[in-house]
Protein backbone atom coordinates (compact mmCIF):
# COMPACT_ATOMS: atom_id res chain seq x y z
CA UNK A 1 0.00 0.00 0.00
CA UNK A 2 0.00 -0.97 -0.52
CA UNK A 3 1.51 1.13 2.18
CA UNK A 4 2.02 9.21 1.59
CA UNK A 5 2.48 9.93 5.36
CA UNK A 6 1.54 5.85 5.86
CA UNK A 7 0.53 3.36 3.67
CA UNK A 8 -1.40 5.30 0.49
CA UNK A 9 -4.72 4.59 0.32
CA UNK A 10 -4.25 2.49 -3.15
CA UNK A 11 -5.24 3.63 -6.86
CA UNK A 12 -8.57 4.96 -6.74
CA UNK A 13 -10.75 5.75 -9.69
CA UNK A 14 -14.03 7.56 -10.04
CA UNK A 15 -16.45 5.24 -11.26
CA UNK A 16 -19.24 7.58 -11.42
CA UNK A 17 -17.06 10.62 -12.38
CA UNK A 18 -18.54 12.72 -15.19
CA UNK A 19 -17.03 12.68 -18.43
CA UNK A 20 -15.65 16.30 -19.30
CA UNK A 21 -17.30 18.01 -22.37
CA UNK A 22 -20.42 18.56 -24.06
CA UNK A 23 -23.45 17.75 -21.93
CA UNK A 24 -25.05 14.13 -22.39
CA UNK A 25 -21.90 12.66 -23.39
CA UNK A 26 -21.61 8.76 -22.86
CA UNK A 27 -18.38 7.18 -22.04
CA UNK A 28 -15.39 6.31 -19.18
CA UNK A 29 -12.75 9.01 -18.68
CA UNK A 30 -9.36 7.71 -19.41
CA UNK A 31 -8.08 9.12 -16.31
CA UNK A 32 -10.19 6.72 -14.39
CA UNK A 33 -9.21 3.84 -15.80
CA UNK A 34 -5.25 4.28 -15.88
CA UNK A 35 -4.47 3.90 -12.22
CA UNK A 36 -6.57 0.53 -12.15
CA UNK A 37 -4.63 -0.94 -14.93
CA UNK A 38 -1.37 -0.32 -13.63
CA UNK A 39 -2.84 -2.21 -10.32
CA UNK A 40 -4.29 -4.79 -12.80
CA UNK A 41 -0.84 -4.88 -14.39
CA UNK A 42 0.83 -5.59 -10.84
CA UNK A 43 -1.15 -8.44 -10.13
CA UNK A 44 -0.72 -9.88 -13.43
CA UNK A 45 2.69 -9.32 -12.54
CA UNK A 46 2.40 -11.41 -9.20
CA UNK A 47 0.75 -14.71 -10.61
CA UNK A 48 3.09 -14.58 -13.50
CA UNK A 49 5.56 -14.71 -10.55
CA UNK A 50 4.09 -18.29 -9.53
CA UNK A 51 4.15 -19.45 -13.50
CA UNK A 52 8.01 -19.01 -13.48
CA UNK A 53 8.55 -20.44 -9.40
CA UNK A 54 6.27 -23.72 -11.10
CA UNK A 55 8.66 -24.30 -14.61
CA UNK A 56 11.62 -23.42 -11.88
CA UNK A 57 12.73 -19.89 -13.19
CA UNK A 58 13.73 -18.32 -10.27
CA UNK A 59 15.43 -15.39 -11.19
CA UNK A 60 12.22 -14.47 -13.32
CA UNK A 61 9.83 -15.35 -10.37
CA UNK A 62 11.33 -12.91 -8.24
CA UNK A 63 12.03 -10.28 -10.87
CA UNK A 64 8.50 -10.67 -11.73
CA UNK A 65 7.29 -9.97 -7.89
CA UNK A 66 10.04 -6.70 -7.70
CA UNK A 67 8.26 -5.93 -10.97
CA UNK A 68 4.56 -5.97 -8.84
CA UNK A 69 6.21 -3.94 -6.35
CA UNK A 70 7.37 -1.49 -8.77
CA UNK A 71 3.57 -1.37 -10.34
CA UNK A 72 2.28 -0.59 -7.00
CA UNK A 73 4.47 2.25 -5.84
CA UNK A 74 3.52 3.89 -8.99
CA UNK A 75 -0.43 3.10 -8.75
CA UNK A 76 -1.68 5.11 -6.21
CA UNK A 77 0.86 8.18 -6.88
CA UNK A 78 -0.96 8.59 -10.42
CA UNK A 79 -4.50 8.03 -8.84
CA UNK A 80 -3.88 10.98 -6.83
CA UNK A 81 -2.32 12.81 -9.96
CA UNK A 82 -4.85 12.55 -11.90
CA UNK A 83 -7.36 12.88 -9.12
CA UNK A 84 -8.88 9.46 -9.80
CA UNK A 85 -9.24 8.23 -6.22
CA UNK A 86 -12.09 5.52 -5.77
CA UNK A 87 -13.04 2.96 -2.71
CA UNK A 88 -12.99 0.62 -5.80
CA UNK A 89 -9.06 1.45 -6.40
CA UNK A 90 -8.51 0.70 -2.47
CA UNK A 91 -9.91 -2.85 -2.48
CA UNK A 92 -8.51 -3.90 -5.78
CA UNK A 93 -5.19 -2.48 -4.85
CA UNK A 94 -5.50 -4.58 -1.42
CA UNK A 95 -6.04 -7.77 -3.34
CA UNK A 96 -3.56 -7.47 -5.66
CA UNK A 97 -1.24 -6.98 -2.94
CA UNK A 98 -2.08 -9.92 -1.00
CA UNK A 99 -1.84 -11.89 -3.72
CA UNK A 100 1.47 -10.40 -5.63
CA UNK A 101 3.03 -9.57 -2.43
CA UNK A 102 1.66 -12.37 0.28
CA UNK A 103 0.97 -15.67 -1.98
CA UNK A 104 3.41 -15.44 -4.49
CA UNK A 105 6.33 -15.00 -2.30
CA UNK A 106 4.99 -17.73 0.33
CA UNK A 107 4.68 -20.29 -2.94
CA UNK A 108 7.91 -19.42 -4.78
CA UNK A 109 10.16 -19.70 -1.60
CA UNK A 110 8.19 -23.06 -0.65
CA UNK A 111 9.21 -24.48 -4.40
CA UNK A 112 12.55 -23.11 -4.26
CA UNK A 113 13.70 -24.39 -0.64
CA UNK A 114 11.02 -24.78 2.25
CA UNK A 115 9.22 -27.81 0.08
CA UNK A 116 12.58 -29.92 1.35
CA UNK A 117 10.59 -29.58 5.06
CA UNK A 118 7.70 -29.92 3.93
CA UNK A 119 5.16 -29.92 7.48
CA UNK A 120 6.72 -26.94 9.02
CA UNK A 121 8.39 -25.25 5.10
CA UNK A 122 4.27 -25.33 4.28
CA UNK A 123 3.55 -23.67 7.87
CA UNK A 124 6.32 -21.07 7.36
CA UNK A 125 4.67 -20.28 3.89
CA UNK A 126 1.38 -19.81 5.30
CA UNK A 127 2.46 -17.85 7.97
CA UNK A 128 3.59 -15.42 5.49
CA UNK A 129 0.31 -15.12 3.51
CA UNK A 130 -1.60 -15.00 6.45
CA UNK A 131 -0.02 -11.89 7.78
CA UNK A 132 0.56 -10.05 4.64
CA UNK A 133 -3.29 -10.43 4.40
CA UNK A 134 -4.06 -9.54 7.98
CA UNK A 135 -1.71 -6.55 7.53
CA UNK A 136 -3.81 -5.35 4.33
CA UNK A 137 -7.06 -6.05 6.57
CA UNK A 138 -6.05 -4.39 9.27
CA UNK A 139 -5.19 -1.36 6.65
CA UNK A 140 -7.97 -0.93 5.48
CA UNK A 141 -10.38 -1.10 9.00
CA UNK A 142 -8.46 2.16 9.93
CA UNK A 143 -8.81 3.88 6.16
CA UNK A 144 -11.71 6.29 8.12
CA UNK A 145 -10.42 5.48 11.44
CA UNK A 146 -9.70 9.32 12.35
CA UNK A 147 -6.52 8.37 14.85
CA UNK A 148 -4.04 6.93 13.83
CA UNK A 149 -0.55 7.96 16.10
CA UNK A 150 1.88 6.73 13.31
CA UNK A 151 0.52 8.11 10.24
CA UNK A 152 -0.23 11.37 11.81
CA UNK A 153 3.41 11.49 12.98
CA UNK A 154 4.63 10.39 9.23
CA UNK A 155 5.49 6.92 10.65
CA UNK A 156 4.33 3.17 8.83
CA UNK A 157 3.00 0.66 11.24
CA UNK A 158 5.07 -2.26 10.67
CA UNK A 159 7.08 -3.80 7.26
CA UNK A 160 5.15 -2.42 4.09
CA UNK A 161 3.27 -5.47 2.64
CA UNK A 162 5.52 -4.88 -0.58
CA UNK A 163 8.48 -4.15 1.46
CA UNK A 164 8.22 -7.71 3.01
CA UNK A 165 8.33 -9.61 -0.12
CA UNK A 166 11.66 -8.10 -0.98
CA UNK A 167 13.10 -8.49 2.36
CA UNK A 168 11.69 -12.17 2.46
CA UNK A 169 13.87 -12.83 -0.69
CA UNK A 170 16.93 -12.14 0.90
CA UNK A 171 17.91 -15.54 1.18
CA UNK A 172 17.27 -16.10 -2.42
CA UNK A 173 19.38 -12.88 -3.39
CA UNK A 174 22.29 -14.75 -1.11
CA UNK A 175 22.50 -17.64 -2.83
CA UNK A 176 22.48 -16.06 -6.31
CA UNK A 177 25.53 -13.73 -5.51
CA UNK A 178 27.43 -16.23 -3.45
CA UNK A 179 26.14 -20.09 -4.72
CA UNK A 180 26.09 -21.34 -1.37
CA UNK A 181 23.76 -23.72 -0.68
CA UNK A 182 23.85 -22.67 2.69
CA UNK A 183 21.23 -20.07 1.70
CA UNK A 184 18.79 -22.44 0.31
CA UNK A 185 18.43 -24.21 3.87
CA UNK A 186 14.86 -24.91 4.52
CA UNK A 187 15.25 -24.16 8.17
CA UNK A 188 17.26 -21.03 7.78
CA UNK A 189 14.36 -19.77 5.10
CA UNK A 190 11.46 -20.59 7.18
CA UNK A 191 12.85 -18.92 10.22
CA UNK A 192 13.65 -15.69 8.26
CA UNK A 193 10.29 -15.92 6.33
CA UNK A 194 8.34 -15.96 9.81
CA UNK A 195 10.55 -13.51 11.03
CA UNK A 196 9.52 -11.26 8.21
CA UNK A 197 5.85 -12.08 8.77
CA UNK A 198 6.21 -10.79 12.24
CA UNK A 199 7.45 -7.57 11.15
CA UNK A 200 5.10 -7.09 9.01
CA UNK A 201 1.83 -7.65 11.46
CA UNK A 202 3.49 -5.64 14.31
CA UNK A 203 2.91 -2.37 15.73
CA UNK A 204 6.79 -1.50 15.01
CA UNK A 205 6.95 2.30 14.20
CA UNK A 206 8.50 2.46 10.72
CA UNK A 207 10.48 5.04 8.24
CA UNK A 208 8.06 5.87 5.11
CA UNK A 209 9.40 8.26 2.49
CA UNK A 210 7.19 11.42 3.57
CA UNK A 211 9.30 10.99 6.99
CA UNK A 212 12.57 10.95 5.75
CA UNK A 213 13.71 14.49 5.33
CA UNK A 214 17.55 15.13 3.94
CA UNK A 215 18.80 18.37 3.76
CA UNK A 216 18.24 20.63 1.02
CA UNK A 217 22.28 20.57 0.77
CA UNK A 218 22.92 16.97 -0.08
CA UNK A 219 20.54 17.03 -2.87
CA UNK A 220 22.65 16.30 -5.83
CA UNK A 221 24.47 14.05 -3.61
CA UNK A 222 21.21 11.87 -2.98
CA UNK A 223 20.42 12.04 -7.13
CA UNK A 224 23.67 11.09 -7.98
CA UNK A 225 23.28 8.01 -5.06
CA UNK A 226 19.81 7.17 -6.71
CA UNK A 227 21.52 7.04 -10.09
CA UNK A 228 24.50 4.57 -8.87
CA UNK A 229 21.87 2.19 -7.20
CA UNK A 230 19.91 1.91 -10.24
CA UNK A 231 23.06 1.33 -12.36
CA UNK A 232 24.11 -1.22 -9.40
CA UNK A 233 20.92 -2.96 -10.24
CA UNK A 234 22.02 -3.28 -14.11
CA UNK A 235 25.16 -4.39 -13.41
CA UNK A 236 25.00 -6.91 -10.10
CA UNK A 237 21.31 -7.05 -9.40
CA UNK A 238 21.33 -9.65 -6.58
CA UNK A 239 24.27 -7.88 -4.65
CA UNK A 240 22.53 -4.42 -4.93
CA UNK A 241 19.20 -6.05 -3.67
CA UNK A 242 21.46 -7.26 -0.77
CA UNK A 243 22.51 -4.06 0.05
CA UNK A 244 19.12 -2.53 -0.38
CA UNK A 245 17.73 -4.82 2.20
CA UNK A 246 20.84 -4.52 4.61
CA UNK A 247 19.96 -0.61 4.63
CA UNK A 248 16.67 -1.04 5.18
CA UNK A 249 17.04 -3.40 8.11
CA UNK A 250 19.35 -1.17 9.66
CA UNK A 251 17.26 1.88 9.26
CA UNK A 252 14.58 -0.07 11.04
CA UNK A 253 15.65 0.80 14.85
CA UNK A 254 16.33 4.14 13.86
CA UNK A 255 12.67 5.05 12.51
CA UNK A 256 11.49 3.37 16.19
CA UNK A 257 13.68 5.83 17.96
CA UNK A 258 12.60 8.73 15.58
CA UNK A 259 9.10 8.11 16.43
CA UNK A 260 9.40 7.09 20.55
CA UNK A 261 11.62 11.04 20.25
CA UNK A 262 8.24 12.12 18.68
CA UNK A 263 5.70 10.16 21.27
CA UNK A 264 7.71 12.33 23.49
CA UNK A 265 7.15 15.78 22.27
CA UNK A 266 3.23 15.07 22.37
CA UNK A 267 3.62 13.61 25.53
CA UNK A 268 5.19 17.06 27.02
CA UNK A 269 2.76 19.13 24.94
CA UNK A 270 -0.02 16.84 26.27
CA UNK A 271 0.99 18.06 29.70
CA UNK A 272 2.15 21.47 28.80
Amino acid sequence: MSDQPAERLGPKSAEDEPVAGRRGARGLSLRAVVPNAITAAALCSGLTSIRFAVTGDWPEAIVAVLLAGVLDGLDGRIARLLKAQSRFGAELDSLADSLSFGMAPALILYMWSLQDLPRLGWFASLAFAICCALRLARFNAQIDVDEQPHKSAGFLTGVPAPVGAGLGFLPFYLWMATGLELFRNPVLVGMWLAIIAFLMISNIATLSWTSMRPRRTIRLELIALFGLVFAALLVEPWWTLIGICLVYLALMPFGWLRYARVRRQRAANSAG
